[in-house]
């Protein structure tokens, strides 16, 4: 009996030994690390906002897909595009240009959903109330720029950036037209704001919907920054998903992804809080092909190569 029970003692004491190195070795470390999803987003809000809706979000879709997310955030554009390239980072909140870049350079990303305004969006041009200058109705009207101080949000910003100068080329005005021979880059949407009311320019371009959003909020002061121009219509913000998801995540990961998103409704309280946030209704199925023309207008002014 104490024979046995001594028998007993060593083969557990084996087996405990086989776990630590099993729990210990390289690939149980690739088999837990293949059970997170890291998410992040371009920065172009204030990071109190940012970080409030990614975290949130981060916790819905822990919820949802019954594995781990986290909420990594980048320090600017080409931060968000360089980290999903070497694949840093699963799953990226793009704008139009940022993500034509990335799956550039990330051969095979899927382009998995939008929100339901996406598809329209538009940009606005501001005013400082000392500028002098006025609403204007037409493209052309952009003219009254040249010889002002004006920045656009990030250089890679395809709302707070690409579109607008591609209007403003249009208009037959070139960036050497702005006081000082130069354009401005404030960085973010709400820096834009900030730096046109404050007067440090006279004029500058931003997402409408986060000057919508500021407007509401009461954040923005009409007898100090004022709108002149609404951009037509083109398509931007859009969630890009790595290429081998399934690979790592399971056989239909990239799938059920998308499908959950798709599914996001307001009569869930957290989902309407995500999805306010986003200033959104819905999330809706995107496609690669939609963003073909950011990608033409992207190269015709250098930012894709």
């Amino acid at each position: 009996m104490l024979y046995r029970r001594q028998n007993t003692y060593k083969i557990y004491q084996i087996i405990i030994v086989i776990l630590g190195l099993i729990l210990t070795s390289p690939f149980a470390k690739i088999c837990v690390a293949k059970e997170k999803l890291i998410i992040s987003a371009i920065p172009d809000q204030n990071p109190e906002k940012l970080n409030r809706l990614y975290s949130t979000l981060a916790d819905e879709l822990s919820n949802n897909l019954q594995i781990k997310v986290i909420y990594k955030p980048v320090i600017n554009y080409q931060a968000a595009v360089s980290a999903f390239r070497t694949g840093s980072l699963d799953l990226v909140w793009f704008g139009g240009l940022t993500g034509v870049q990335a799956r550039i350079q990330r051969p095979g990303s899927i382009v998995i959903a939008q929100r339901d305004i996406d598809s329209k969006f538009h940009s606005i041009f501001i005013a400082n109330h000392k500028s002098g200058i006025k609403p204007i109705s037409n493209l052309n009207g952009l003219k009254v720029l040249k010889g002002k101080r004006f920045t656009f949000g990030s250089e890679s910003s395809t709302s707070g950036r690409l579109m607008p100068q591609h209007y403003l080329t249009k208009a037959k005005l070139k960036l050497s037209d702005f006081k000082g021979g130069v354009a401005g880059f404030s960085g973010s949407h709400d820096a834009t704001i900030a730096l046109v009311k404050s007067g440090s320019y006279d004029s500058g371009v931003l997402n409408e919907q986060v000057w919508e959003e500021r407007l509401a909020q009461g954040r923005v002061d009409l007898k100090k920054v004022y709108p002149i121009w609404r951009t037509p219509p083109y398509v931007d913000y859009h969630w890009l998903a790595q290429p081998n998801l399934d690979k790592h995540l399971g056989k239909g990961f990239t799938r059920k992804l998308t499908n959950t998103f798709l599914s996001y409704d307001k009569s869930n309280p957290r989902q309407k809080i995500i999805l306010e946030l986003f200033g959104a209704r819905s999330f809706v199925k995107a496609y690669a092909y939609q963003y073909e023309a950011i990608e033409d207008i992207g190269r015709k002014l250098g930012k894709i190569r």
